[in-house]
C-alpha cells in the first residue's frame, strides 16, 4: 500500500473520477426511472454517505482527499442498493482494523499507514472500480462489484496482518524469503487473513440476500484469486519500479472482476 501524504495529481485526478461517477450514475438511474424524483430519491443516501465520511475522517481511516473520493462512492452504492453500502463499511471497517494490528511493528520497519489515513487514488485504486460497476449496473452488476470489494478487503488485510504478526514471508514468484511487508511477499498468517476477510464480504451480501449462495462462493473465489494477483504484479512490476502501488491494487480488483465474470 502506498504512503502518500500529501495531496498529488493522483489524487486530483481520483476526486474527478469520483465526481464523475456519481454524475453517470444520477443520470442513469433517472433515464431509467430508478430515481424518478432525483431530489426525493437522494436524501437518505446523502445522509448516509455524510455520516459514514465524518466518522472515516474522525478516525482517520482516510485523509480529506480520501474521505471526499469515498463519499463518491458511498453515494453510489447507497443510492443503489443500500445493501452493497453496508457491504462497503464492512470492508472500510476491516481495513481500518487490520490496518491498527501491530502498528509500533508497522512503524520499525516502515510499513505503516500514514496517520492521516489514505488519500483519494489509495481509496480510488481499491473502491473505484466496485463504485463505477455499481454506477452502470451492468447484467451481473451484483456479483463484479462484491468480486472487487472481497479483492480489495483480502488484499488489504492480507498485507496488514502478514506485517503485523511476523512469520515466514515468501515472495510469490521464487518461493524465496523476503522480510515481511515487501511487495510480493505472501505468507501463512496474511493468507489466512485473506480468506477471513473475502468469506466475510460474501457472507454479509448472502446474509442480506444481495446474492445467491453460488454467487457468494464465486466472491470468494475471485477475491482471493484477485489478492493474489495483486501480489504477483507487485512482485513482478512493483518491486521494480514499472507500477505504483495505486495502479497495482487497480489492476487487482479488475483482476478480481474478470475472474467473476468469467466464473459466473
Amino acid at each position: 500500500m502506498a504512503r502518500s501524504q500529501t495531496f498529488s495529481l493522483s489524487d486530483g485526478l481520483a476526486l474527478i473520477s469520483g465526481a464523475v461517477m456519481v454524475v453517470v450514475f444520477v443520470m442513469r438511474a433517472h433515464h431509467s426511472g430508478y430515481i424518478s424524483s432525483i431530489a426525493a430519491g437522494v436524501i437518505l443516501p446523502i445522509r448516509i454517505t455524510v455520516a459514514f465520511s465524518v466518522v472515516a475522517l474522525l478516525v482517520r481511516g482516510v485523509d480529506f482527499s480520501g474521505a471526499v473520493a469515498g463519499s463518491a462512492i458511498a453515494f453510489v452504492l447507497a443510492a443503489h442498493d443500500l445493501r452493497m453500502f453496508w457491504v462497503l463499511l464492512l470492508v472500510f471497517a476491516l481495513t481500518l482494523a487490520t490496518t491498527r494490528m501491530g502498528r509500533s511493528r508497522k512503524r520499525q520497519i516502515h510499513a505503516a499507514e500514514a496517520s492521516r489515513g489514505r488519500s483519494a487514488s489509495q481509496v480510488m485504486a481499491n473502491l473505484g472500480l466496485a463504485g463505477l460497476l455499481v454506477a452502470l449496473a451492468p447484467a451481473g452488476w451484483q456479483l463484479l462489484a462484491l468480486a472487487a470489494l472481497a479483492e480489495a478487503a483480502a488484499d488489504t488485510c492480507s498485507s496488514e496482518v502478514g506485517t503485523a504478526f511476523p512469520g515466514r514471508t515468501v515472495l510469490l514468484t521464487s518461493g524465496k524469503p523476503v522480510n515481511p511487508g515487501i511487495d510480493g511477499g505472501v505468507s501463512l498468517h496474511g493468507t489466512a487473513a485473506a480468506v477471513a476477510a473475502a468469506v466475510l464480504v460474501a457472507l454479509l451480501a448472502r446474509v442480506s440476500g444481495l446474492v445467491s449462495t453460488h454467487v457468494a462462493l464465486t466472491v470468494v473465489y475471485a477475491g482471493v484469486l484477485g489478492m493474489l494477483l495483486d501480489s504477483l504484479l507487485g512482485a513482478l512490476l512493483e518491486r521494480q519500479g514499472y507500477l505504483n502501488n495505486d495502479l497495482v491494487n487497480l489492476l487487482g480488483t479488475a483482476g478480481a472482476v474478470g475472474i467473476a465474470w468469467g466464473l459466473g
